[in-house]
């Protein structure tokens, strides 16, 4: 039965790969060996995945699974690639709430905020650089950096939708750096 490799298929994939860009030789070798598609095919899906929003493991699992049998392939490949993901969450959460009162455990947790602080600082800090800074170090892009101002403004001053902001963002960008 289709769904039944179809799911396996892709539980395989969520099980031995790290997600995102990683599953895509598997995804490849799976719809391959089973002759569902071909070369061109998964290359065309995987374009798909990536413009489509949300992980590109589950995109491609649902994109793939749906051309190869349907709605009910879809909904078996999708399944496929959550179920380790899902498992291994569930697991996490029934250990984090057997240990939940462990002075251990507080301790752990205690210690991970303040890194995970610094973690999302040097993102924004690396972001910034790459997308202000100028093509010589040094320089700031300004047409980036009103942009980014801008974009900054409305969000918070009139509460625009990201959807609106990122579409505001790329007017500007059309305007200031030229079509």
């Amino acid at each position: 039965m289709i769904y039944l490799e179809l799911y396996l298929s892709f539980l395989l994939i969520g099980f031995t790969s790290f997600g995102g860009m990683s599953m895509i030789p598997l995804i490849n070798d799976q719809m391959l060996s089973h002759g569902w598609m071909t070369a061109a095919e998964v290359a065309d899906i995987v374009a798909i995945a990536e413009m489509t929003p949300g992980p590109l493991g589950l995109n491609c699992a649902t994109f793939a699974g749906a051309r190869t049998a349907g709605t009910a392939g879809a909904l078996a490949a999708s399944l496929g690639v959550l179920t380790p993901s899902l498992t291994l969450t569930l697991l996490a959460a029934m250990f984090l709430e057997r240990f939940k009162q462990s002075r251990l455990m507080g301790d752990a947790l205690y210690g991970i905020r303040p890194a995970c602080i610094g973690m999302i600082f040097a993102v924004i800090v690396q972001q910034s650089l790459a997308n202000y800074a100028g093509s010589f170090l040094g320089f700031l892009s300004w047409p980036a950096l009103v942009i980014g101002l801008v974009s900054l403004a409305v969000l918070l001053r009139f509460k625009w939708s990201v959807p609106k902001t990122i579409l505001l963002a790329a007017g500007l960008g059309l305007i200031l750096c030229g079509i």
